[in-house]
């Protein structure tokens, strides 16, 4: 298990369980006493970091390479019922970004993401989690099949970005999240966007427009990254602590500002610590999102969330 920075003292303790414990299977001597007051240790040291964890631990917890991605999520919520589909009809298939049809429980769901890589190999096979043009293109493509046949979609919000090349930019990656954006508002459909990892600028708002927009809690949702804010700024990263917490990026900050509708919790030490947790807990806020939209008709649900997004921000006529 990769620990990070702030992590090292959880780190010892776990060492020092692990070979107390050892001691206490090779012999006989008994250090049942010494494991408890170790544990208990373990147990208020994780409570004391993860109870006050700033701005930048927690962007930290979001880009922790053990966390789940957005595959896990979808075989875990879905099983063996999810079908991908591939390719915007236009240029090619974007493995940024995947979507396909599961089913959770006996209900349908679209599910669209950024998929992110677990080794060197994926995550230059994924892009980095960074989508091209077609890549939201087919998110769009697949959110209107979703609404021509009136299954709900469910999108998993997790990248550092919209990928910021040259090829994307010619292909017009600015016109393709605007226009997600926009075709978003009007789906016919109601539409879950849950953030679990990294949402950073138009790379998430191009999949990030919903009726119910959940974010876990220690996730990130910002128009620029700590570090990027810190380069402009400060001309340097050293300054991203100081960043992370002006940028007011964390789940907390969202729902103060009322840019999200719910934070939903993660296990103690973040969602990798507990994946089984995480994915239950998910599945259940999905499938209660679901219920509370699913008797809405389509002209209500497109008001309501005109609505929504129409009075975010504070501004002086």
């Amino acid at each position: 298990m990769e620990y990070l920075e702030f992590e090292l003292p959880i780190k010892e303790l776990e060492e020092q369980f692990n070979k107390a414990c050892a001691i206490g299977h090779e012999s006989d001597v008994d250090v049942s006493d010494t494991c408890k007051q170790i544990d208990k240790k373990l147990k208020e040291t994780k409570k004391e970091i993860y109870g006050n964890l700033t701005a930048w631990q927690k962007v930290q917890l979001s880009r922790h390479p053990s966390r789940p991605y957005t595959l896990d999520y979808i075989k875990a919520l879905c099983g063996d019922s999810f079908l991908e589909l591939h390719g915007d009809r236009t240029v090619k298939d974007d493995k940024a970004m995947i979507g396909g049809l599961g089913k959770i429980g006996d209900q349908s769901f679209m599910f669209v993401g950024q998929q992110k890589g677990y080794n060197t190999k994926t995550r230059q096979y994924r892009n980095f989690g960074m989508a091209n043009p077609e890549g939201y293109r087919k998110a769009l493509r697949l959110m209107k099949s979703a609404e021509k046949f009136n299954i709900p979609v469910v999108c998993f919000v997790d990248t550092p970005g919209a990928y910021p090349g040259l090829e994307a930019e010619e292909r017009g990656q600015g016109e393709a999240i605007a226009k997600n954006i926009m075709e978003m508002t009007r789906l016919k459909v109601p539409v879950i966007v849950v953030i679990i990892g990294e949402g950073a600028s138009g790379g998430a708002l191009g999949i990030g427009v919903g009726d119910k927009v959940l974010m876990l809690e220690n996730t990130w949702y910002s128009v620029i990254s700590p570090e990027s804010c810190s380069s402009i700024l400060w001309r340097s990263w050293e300054y991203k602590e100081q960043a992370a917490e002006a940028l007011k990026l964390t789940a907390t900050d969202m729902k103060k500002q009322k840019l999200i509708d719910e934070i939903v919790g993660e296990p103690l030490g973040g969602a990798h610590s507990d994946r089984e947790q995480t994915f239950k807990t998910v599945r259940d806020k999905i499938l209660t999102s679901f219920e509370s939209l699913k008797n809405l008709s389509p002209s209500d649900l497109i008001e309501k969330r005109m609505d929504k997004y129409a009075n975010m921000g504070v501004y002086k006529g």
